[in-house]
């Protein structure tokens, strides 16, 4: 897998971009592919300046200062008039600074004179609202890749991402669990060690982490086959219940592991200091808040604690 991540990561960077394809000095002759075609994939500011024009050095650096924290949203080009006057005239440029927008090979949006950061901000979070970033595209291929079990194209698409930008912590912790999936549990490790701890928090780090816990906990358990005979001769066997849940964790069975646990709550909420209890919502944070299963689960776990 190290040598496909690795591929991948070149691959999926070239797909994000970098900063230096957000902000270009353009011409005449490449108008029609840096503005007009790029347009169709991300909102594009022009910038028509001059070197002699005073607001426009002050202009600059603001307008390509916002579009850089779009990361790829907005791109900027950048058109001296002296140098491209044929553009200028086609587009009726009289006075500068001039900005205009374009979307879709259109001009969409604009302004001549100089404009506050504030209103710059403005106009760049206009453009770039709704707009999914290039890294966010690569993160929900790599999501949906791993969902649908296609670790290596998983594994490619988060390496991308974090080609791009190293402290991702989405990709980190996605690609911690493409690791879980594969049985790489030293690399999941030292993938989620490499976020920082403000981002410990994030919904999908504490899921990573959740899951690498479980993972864990299964390799430590006995047969399937021996528990389930524990549990036939003894159904109030909550030990061996509970090591059955984590095997089946384990095997892909996420039904059979809650059924399980809430089994154990329902027989005796109690046993172990609740560990079962516990253990549910630890999956819960494996699944993720707003799957299926977790929202189901927590609901039957309610009707149990509450009945």
């Amino acid at each position: 897998m190290e040598t496909l991540i690795g591929q991948g990561a070149a691959q999926g960077a070239a797909r994000s971009g970098s900063a230096k394809d957000w902000v270009k000095d353009g011409s005449e002759r490449s108008f029609a592919a840096d503005v007009i075609e790029a347009s169709r994939h991300a909102a594009v500011v022009v910038d028509f300046w001059a070197t002699w024009c005073g607001p426009c050095k002050t202009l600059g650096p603001m307008i390509e200062k916002a579009v850089l924290a779009t990361k790829g949203k907005v791109r900027l080009v950048k058109i001296d008039v002296d140098q491209n006057q044929q553009i200028a005239r086609q587009l009726r440029i009289q006075s500068i600074p001039a900005v205009f927008a374009f979307r879709n090979g259109q001009p969409v949006d604009g302004f001549v004179g100089a404009q506050t950061e504030s209103q710059i901000k403005a106009f760049i979070q206009r453009l770039s609202a709704d707009v999914e970033s290039p890294i966010d595209q690569v993160l929900a291929v790599a999501r949906q890749a791993y969902e649908e079990g296609a670790l290596e194209d998983a594994a490619n698409a988060y390496a991308a991402v974090i080609e791009e930008e190293p402290a991702n912590v989405k990709a980190l912790a996605g690609l911690a669990k493409v690791y879980i999936a594969a049985g790489e549990l030293v690399r999941a490790r030292e993938t989620l060690d490499l976020i920082a701890p403000e981002g410990r928090t994030d919904q999908d780090v504490t899921s990573a982490e959740a899951a690498l816990s479980l993972a864990q906990q299964a390799g430590a358990v006995g047969e399937s086959a021996e528990l389930d005979a524990r549990i036939a001769a003894d159904p109030n066997d909550h030990e061996a219940r509970f090591e059955l849940s984590l095997a089946l964790v384990a095997r892909g069975d996420r039904e059979g592991a809650v059924d399980h646990l809430l089994e154990i709550v329902k027989r005796n909420r109690g046993w172990n200091e609740e560990a079962a209890r516990k253990q549910l919502v630890k999956l819960f944070e494996a699944f993720g808040h707003m799957d299926p299963l977790t929202v189901q689960a927590r609901k039957r776990l309610s009707s149990i604690l509450f009945a």
